[in-house]
């Protein structure tokens, strides 16, 4: 009986113990499932990784292939110029439409970037753009090379909804440092294009070019499946699932960890509404940044088509030119057709690309130590000044180095633009903003052509001065930007 009964003593002991254990891991999960997160949260958390490494590689591809389709106009004009026998008007007209295409699909593939995903958009831009680049090779007519380069356009304005994908899944700390690094791919599709036009234009021509510079696109399109849908975009369109999903696995990549308890974030209803862009919040900054991309393009590829057409007709002031360069294209009544780049335009083109990344450490520091408005103030004024010494009698020495600057400056202030709109705007309509605001800078690229191409011919001073007078308008108009987002986290919603 004795036994019985310390048999049942110990046995209610235990049993006290285990329904205390439970209670105590209850209470345990109980805190746990207390405890939230958020995506910012946890971008943070996991740092940079390999999963960065990677999307900094595949997604920098991307401007490769954007700055590949944009240059193919500079190297591309003067032989179609030749081969349609075309006026400076009509060649003018191909850069406008390209920058039409783009305008026009800007705000649409924004808002579909913020309703349906920004993957989906940036791969779609990616098939669509080879696509057409491809069909413009076999292009039969001025006309029809028009219309399918529009549509190389509209394509490229799809993939340059990359720049948000990117920007949503890099930590606070190192955008000012990765983004303006991408620089480095851009200029490498601008050499690229130039090398291409180097040597295939001369022995295959221009159309065998194009062919080939689709390749890079054709790659990417099998690339891009390693790259997520952003984790920002999932949890504002209510999959939370998703998001967690994509995080565990960046944070695997990274050999991190995610912060504890449970990843909570509202749905939000209004994505892609433009509403939000004009609400109090953000009208002014808005209004300021659609003029800032107007004059970022307008000074990029009046920096570009400036020196395509200087160099292609000699327009330059040059105090020891060589014979190439002595003589004036400007024929009888301003007909002008058969004037093929030289070997030595093709250098003078590759060494102003190195521009673009020559001052990139410069670049850094401005927005590390003056944030990004004050940047953009800075850099305005520069170009200004360089575009206004193009003017200067100097040699050919000094010509390639103003130019060398210039497309330093401008390239510059194309990426704080870039990461200043893609850190000012929430989520739920961050696209749409980076959409409207590509936009915007795309009528700046369809103005420059007819004044850097179509002016030019008339006078180089009148030419050069309307880039310098935008550009120090934009950078006094930026002082009365409301928002800095140096070290600030990015909006989820409004």
């Amino acid at each position: 009986m004795g036994d019985s009964m310390r048999t049942q003593l110990v046995s209610a002991i235990q049993l006290q113990e285990v329904q205390q254990q439970e209670k105590h891991e209850e209470l345990q999960e109980g805190g746990n499932h207390d405890k939230t997160f958020t995506v910012e949260d946890a971008v943070e958390e996991i740092g940079f990784g390999r999963f960065h490494v990677l999307l900094f590689v595949i997604m920098g591809s991307a401007n490769v292939v954007e700055a590949m389709e944009i240059m193919l106009l500079a190297v591309v004009s003067p032989e179609i110029r030749c081969e349609w026998k075309l006026d400076d008007w009509q060649v003018a007209l191909v850069s406008t439409i390209v920058f039409l295409g783009f305008m026009v699909c800007g705000v649409l593939s924004g808002y579909m970037a913020d309703r349906f995903g920004r993957w989906k958009v940036v791969f779609g831009g990616f098939v669509w753009s080879a696509y057409f680049s491809l069909l413009t090779s076999f292009a039969p007519s001025y006309g029809w090379f028009i219309f399918l380069r529009s549509m190389v356009g509209c394509g490229v304005a799809g993939v340059s909804q990359g720049f948000v994908l990117k920007t949503e899944f890099i930590p606070a700390k190192y955008r000012a440092v990765l983004l303006p690094l991408a620089t480095i791919f851009w200029m490498m599709g601008s050499m690229l294009i130039i090398v291409l036009g180097m040597l295939v234009v001369p022995t295959l021509g221009w159309r065998w070019m194009i062919r080939i510079s689709v390749t890079p696109s054709i790659v990417l399109i099998f690339l891009f499946k390693f790259i997520p849908e952003s984790a920002r975009y999932n949890v504002s369109a209510g999959n939370v699932d998703a998001a967690l999903k994509t995080l565990q696995r960046i944070a695997r990549m990274n050999r991190a960890g995610l912060p504890e308890g449970r990843l909570v974030e509202p749905a939000v209803r209004n994505r892609g509404s433009w509403r939000i862009l004009l609400s109090p919040s953000f009208r002014r900054t808005s209004l300021l940044l659609w003029y800032s991309w107007f004059v970022a393009s307008f000074a990029y590829y009046g920096s570009v088509l400036s020196s395509s057409e200087l160099l292609e007709k000699n327009l330059l002031c040059v105090t020891n030119a060589e014979r190439e360069h002595q003589v004036k294209h400007r024929h009888q009544g301003g007909v002008c057709y058969c004037i093929p780049f030289g070997y030595g335009d093709y250098q003078t083109l590759l060494i102003s690309c190195l521009g673009e990344v020559a001052l990139v450490p410069l670049n850094i520091a401005l927005l590390n130590v003056f944030g990004r408005k004050t940047s953009l103030s800075v850099l305005q004024l520069l170009a200004a000044l360089v575009f206004m010494m193009l003017n200067i009698c100097s040699t050919m020495l000094g010509f390639t180095v103003l130019l060398f600057l210039l497309r330093s400056l401008v390239s510059m202030n194309f990426n704080v633009v870039y990461i200043y709109t893609a850190e000012v705007y929430p989520t739920v309509a961050r696209s749409l903003g980076m959409g409207f605001c590509t936009s915007f800078s795309r009528i700046g690229g369809m103005i420059a052509p007819f004044i850097a191409q179509v002016l030019m011919s008339k006078s180089v001073v009148l030419a050069l001065s309307p880039f310098a007078v935008a550009c120090v308008i934009c950078a006094l108009g930026n002082f009365l930007l409301p928002i800095e987002t140096r070290g600030r986290a990015l909006l989820q919603n409004s």
